[in-house]
């Protein structure tokens, strides 16, 4: 026989959100005393991590976001959006459509160079040589994970991806100030290293690799760094579901009409 039913307010529990007639607290703090006393990235930090974060680590926090928020309709999850739109969802429902595509393959890099950064750095902690360690933990997600190496390669941006150098600087900036320690900086560029060792040619560090610097180094775990990267895609989604929604038009798939797919199946119906 089950024990005793608890009540009702039981039923959920949270750190996060203290609400009643009249009064709405966040992390114990009045909402009304943090109305336009904080900026938009310091709410994310308290509501994710129970602590307000300086204005520094906010500025550096807030780079990251900036810089991940669109990337052109060619990119799936905007496209998704687009699509949806012609297809008569409202914004709720393409903004929806287009973050339900943020995975590992789409999206979901930033989080895996957030956790690869971990092993590596965790190495270098321990003694080893950041050179040794990089290699090591390449080796290591390729042979655990999968070939290709989060946060690095681009299909477009060659030899270097234009966001990741900004980033980067940022992220010296605030290490010789003291706002960040430096470390996953320079396990990123380590990385490098190897990589463009190994191909022989410049590997350029894509966005992910470069927030997911930003992100590790403000102490972020991995998975935060995936949510963090949807809300910043997820003004690139908005914006282009609102322009779709301005220009018009109806059914509007992934090609124009006068292109076809390439078909692979049999010609007719044997026997």
């Amino acid at each position: 026989m089950s024990g005793p039913k608890t009540d009702v307010s039981d039923w959920w529990q949270t750190a996060i959100i203290d609400m009643a007639p009249g009064q709405i607290r966040v992390r114990g703090t009045p909402i009304e005393d943090l109305i336009g006393a904080v900026s938009f990235p310091q709410m994310i930090w308290l509501m994710t991590r129970g602590t307000l974060p300086s204005a520094a680590e906010a500025a550096l926090m807030e780079a990251a976001l900036v810089a991940a928020v669109d990337h052109g309709p060619q990119a799936p999850s905007i496209a998704a959006a687009r699509m949806a739109v012609t297809c008569g969802l409202p914004l709720n429902g393409a903004m929806a459509s287009a973050v339900n595509m943020l995975d590992d393959v789409h999206g979901g890099a930033g989080e895996q160079a957030v956790e690869l950064y971990g092993w590596i750095d965790a190495a270098v902690q321990a003694g080893t040589p950041v050179a040794e360690a990089a290699a090591a933990g390449i080796d290591r997600w390729q042979a655990e994970r999968t070939r290709f190496v989060p946060g690095f390669g681009h299909r477009f941006h060659k030899p270097e991806d234009p966001r990741a150098p900004r980033l980067l600087a940022l992220v010296d900036a605030a290490a010789a100030e003291g706002t960040v320690p430096g470390r996953f900086a320079t396990v990123a560029r380590a990385m490098q290293e190897v990589l463009n060792t190994r191909k022989g040619k410049p590997v350029p560090m894509n966005i992910d690799g470069a927030t997911a610097v930003i992100y590790a180094e403000l102490g972020f775990p991995a998975p935060l760094a995936r949510g963090l990267f949807c809300l910043s895609r997820s003004v690139g989604i908005l914006s282009h579901a609102w322009e779709q929604m301005q220009q018009g038009g109806r059914n509007k798939g992934p090609t124009p009409p006068g292109y076809r797919w390439t078909y692979t199946g049999p010609n007719g119906i044997d026997g």
